[in-house]
């Protein structure tokens, strides 16, 4: 990074020149009278050309010859923090939120310095915003459960946690419609036994038979159902940008840095520790800065800090590769890597009502209704062997037709004649070991997918255990 003392050099002008009693510096007096102005524009030309001038020297100063300046509105991140945010989606900016809103009950927390760091400031491809925005409690695991439940009720009185004075009242458009799982007579057993550890954990769940399922949505072909089960309280789904912007605007009011960058390498020192499984020293290598690069520049800022939260979501396995020294045995890698997945966008004017909810069937095909145009989205996870490339965003169309359109002809028989307005694509961050969030002090359950108050990047729920044939 420039230094303020090689700024200052870069801004005198070769030759040395210092300024005149009355402030202006000999080499732009010099200038000045070799063309003196007569006009206003005669004037902003001989300014131009001396900036220009300037610039030039700026830049012969700079290392390698050559700099462009970083673009308007955008800033440098400050030269440490106490904690460094990798990612500002909902994750990222939920982190950030939390560490100041909890301060006050730590006074050894007090005036802590949070930066997030985010490299698009416009989330063409974030996963945060590129979701579904479904919530639900249907889990497996208690963790979950707990977890979203939390979600829930942070949700449901989010204007008491992230309203900002003098800003608008929070809408997250919820739509309280629940999640419906369908089981095959395979997945029954397990289904049934998800839903028993549900109600344990306080959740508002139905099971329902095929008969009373018909009853009750009249629109679904049971044909294959065994079971279904139907979250009648804080379930749904909601607007995830509406949410990311609630997060980022209350951090910031909190004291929350930011700035617009990409995490690319790390500078660590090495130590020792005490091992608590064998009692020796063993090798360990600490986060000294964390190189922050500027968009569309070759600038780096080294921030110092304390502490690195990696909220990279789909690209989390990278960031953490990014972490281990030169020439140190590497950990165990953390298995998380992008996952490409199609949202799909249909019109069906004689589709399922305003009750409809998000739908999981057997096959793993989901949708939801979107507002009350009679309009809809959904998706199908591909197979391990169909996995789509992950270099860009393109939507395979014809995924639609071969793969998930039959399933949801099939499931709902007034689709058969649905048509396509649109459809998006995006990254899933995809847990490789067992589909969950990365917590090492836990059990798991493998297959179990983790939905936290936004699902991960686009956005099929995975299939969830009880609703995929055995």
């Amino acid at each position: 990074m420039l230094r303020a003392g090689r700024c200052g050099r870069a801004l005198r002008p070769r030759g040395g020149g210092g300024a005149a009693a009355g402030g202006t510096p000999r080499w732009l007096r010099r200038l000045l009278r070799t063309a003196p102005p007569r006009r206003a524009s005669d004037l902003l030309g001989v300014l131009g050309r001396a900036l220009g001038q300037l610039g030039q020297g700026l830049r012969e100063q700079l290392p390698g010859g050559s700099w462009e300046p970083l673009e308007r509105g955008q800033r440098l991140p400050p030269e440490q923090a106490d904690v460094l945010v990798v990612g500002g989606g909902v994750l990222g900016w939920s982190v950030a939120y939390w560490l100041k809103a909890l301060e006050g009950a730590h006074r050894w927390q007090q005036g802590m310095r949070v930066l997030v760091v985010e490299r698009d400031p416009t989330y063409a491809r974030a996963s945060s915003v590129l979701s579904i925005g479904g919530i639900r409690q249907q889990f497996s695991l208690p963790e979950n459960i707990r977890m979203c439940r939390f979600s829930a009720a942070f949700l449901r009185t989010i204007n008491e946690h992230l309203g900002v004075p003098g800003e608008p009242a929070i809408d997250l458009q919820f739509n309280p419609s629940g999640y419906l799982f369908l089981a095959s007579e395979q997945g029954a057993a397990t289904l049934q036994e998800n839903v028993r550890l549900q109600r344990d954990e306080g959740a508002h769940v139905s099971l329902l038979s095929p008969a009373r399922l018909k009853e009750k949505f009249p629109w679904v072909n049971v044909d294959g159902v065994a079971l279904a089960s139907h979250g009648l309280e804080d379930e749904g789904w909601f607007d995830p940008w509406s949410l990311l912007g609630a997060f980022r605007r209350k951090a910031v009011s909190l004291g929350v840095h930011s700035c617009v960058g990409e995490v690319k390498s790390f500078v660590t020192s090495s130590s020792s520790s005490t091992s608590t499984a064998t009692g020796r020293p063993e090798p360990m290598s600490r986060i000294r800065y964390v190189n922050v690069h500027m968009p569309d520049s070759r600038e780096y800022q080294p921030v110092a800090c304390a502490l690195v939260v990696n909220a990279a979501g789909a690209w989390a396995g990278h960031l953490a590769d990014l972490a281990v020294p030169p020439g140190a045995e590497p950990p165990p890698r953390l298995p998380v890597e992008p996952r490409k997945r199609f949202v799909y966008v249909w019109h069906c004017p004689d589709g399922p009502g305003l009750d409809c909810p998000l739908l999981v069937d057997t096959s793993g095909a989901y949708f939801r209704r979107e507002g009350i145009a009679g309009n809809y989205l959904g998706g199908i996870s591909p197979s391990e062997e169909e996995e789509p490339d992950i270099g860009d965003l393109e939507v395979d169309h014809g995924f639609f037709q071969d793969k998930l359109w039959p399933k949801l002809a099939h499931r709902v028989p007034v689709f058969a004649s649905l048509k396509v307005k649109s459809a998006w694509a995006g990254y899933y961050d995809y847990n490789t070991f067992d589909q969950n969030a990365v917590d090492p002090g836990r059990r798991t359950a493998p297959g179990e997918e983790h939905h936290l108050s936004a699902p991960p990047s686009p956005p099929t729920p995975p299939q969830h255990p009880a609703a995929t044939p055995q």
